[in-house]
């Protein structure tokens, strides 16, 4: 396997019998990959489960045990990417479209690392990345209204195609810029009452410690809470 400390550093706290989350976009693929070798190289008897179906294809195809999370209550270890991250590890999530199922695993882990390169870590959330908000098509205008008077305006994705895009789950993402100055928690909350808003990719607390890949490949710091 072609040397990886990041994804090695990703994968390295794994041990012999735990149930291990898997993120989905780039970096988590390849700290997927490197997770397979470990398994193969240290015969570790895990079991996965994954956070979108692209994950739980690449993991199956590599040989490992990947469970349905609805039988899941708990899960041991998770590791993710993320879009953006700040120094306080508040992230935006949900690029690759996974941001509820990513949440949902990342409240039922007891450890959660998430992978970054250099060019993530920003001073505010919405310096680059959008906010994804994924919501149901039913009702998809009222919902869209209702964000827009928050300040959140956005469009519905497109997959590459220019087809609208669609979850795994089959509803619609909304991206939209964030407003600033804005206080994250208080638009977290208010985006969890919206009707219609299934989930979206503000992650405020969920890293328990942030892998940042510099430059250099192999130039890998870490940030804790």
């Amino acid at each position: 396997m072609e040397r990886d400390p990041l994804a090695q550093a990703a994968v390295e706290p794994v041990t012999q019998g735990m149930l291990v989350g898997l993120g989905t976009g780039r970096a988590a693929a390849r700290a997927i990959h490197a997770l397979a070798f470990r398994v193969e190289r240290d015969g570790l008897l895990i079991h996965c489960v994954a956070t979108s179906e692209a994950s739980a294809n690449l993991a199956a195809s590599l040989g490992l045990r990947v469970l349905p999370m609805d039988e899941i209550a708990r899960v041991d270890y998770l590791f993710d990417g993320a879009d953006e991250v700040d120094a306080s590890l508040r992230m935006i999530k949900g690029r690759g479209g996974a941001m509820t199922r990513e949440k949902i695993v990342a409240r039922a882990a007891t450890r959660r690392i998430y992978l970054v390169q250099q060019d993530k870590v920003v001073r505010r959330l919405g310096e680059k990345a959008l906010l994804p908000i994924e919501v149901l098509a039913f009702g998809f205008e009222a919902t869209r209204a209702a964000l827009g008077s928050m300040g959140l305006r956005g469009e519905w994705r497109l997959a590459g195609d220019s087809r609208r895009y669609l979850t795994d789950n089959g509803n619609p993402v909304l991206d939209a810029p964030l407003p600033s100055p804005v206080e994250l928690d208080r638009l977290r909350e208010a985006l969890d009452a919206v009707p219609g808003v299934v989930g979206h990719g503000l992650f405020l607390s969920e890293a328990d410690e942030v892998l940042v890949e510099g430059h250099e490949r192999g130039d890998v710091s870490r940030m804790i809470r």
